[in-house]
C-alpha cells in the first residue's frame, strides 16, 4: 500500500512540475497548442507550439502522465502533428542547417 502511494505522489509530482513548464512556455509565447505522441518504452513526448511560432517538447515517462499534465495546463490538443497546427511553427536558420545535416550525415 505504501509503494502505490509513493508511486502516486510521485506520478502527481511530475504532472504538476510538467504543468507548469507547459503553462509557462505558454505564457512566454502568447498561448500554445500542443500534442502527445508515444515514444516507446521511454514514454511519451509533447509538443508545443507557440501562438509566435515558437516551439519546445517535453518528455514524459508515461502518455497518461502527458495526458494529465496537458489537460492541467489548459492548451488546446491536437490528435496529430500536421495542417493548420504543424504550420504554425517557425524554423530559423539553425533549424535548417540541422535538418540538412540529418539528411546528409552532418
Amino acid at each position: 500500500m505504501a509503494d502505490t502511494q509513493q508511486v502516486d505522489a510521485r506520478a502527481e509530482r511530475t504532472v504538476s512540475r510538467l504543468a507548469h513548464r507547459i503553462s509557462a512556455f505558454a505564457k512566454a509565447h502568447g498561448g500554445a497548442e500542443g500534442q502527445v505522441a508515444h515514444i516507446g518504452e521511454r514514454g511519451a513526448r509533447i509538443v508545443l507550439v507557440g501562438e509566435d511560432g515558437g516551439w519546445g517538447d517535453l518528455v514524459a515517462p508515461t502518455y497518461a502522465i502527458a495526458e494529465q499534465a496537458v489537460t492541467r495546463s489548459g492548451i488546446t490538443v491536437h490528435e496529430s502533428f500536421d495542417g493548420e497546427f504543424a504550420a504554425k511553427v517557425t524554423t530559423g536558420p539553425y533549424e535548417w542547417k540541422r535538418m540538412a545535416g540529418i539528411q546528409i550525415g552532418g
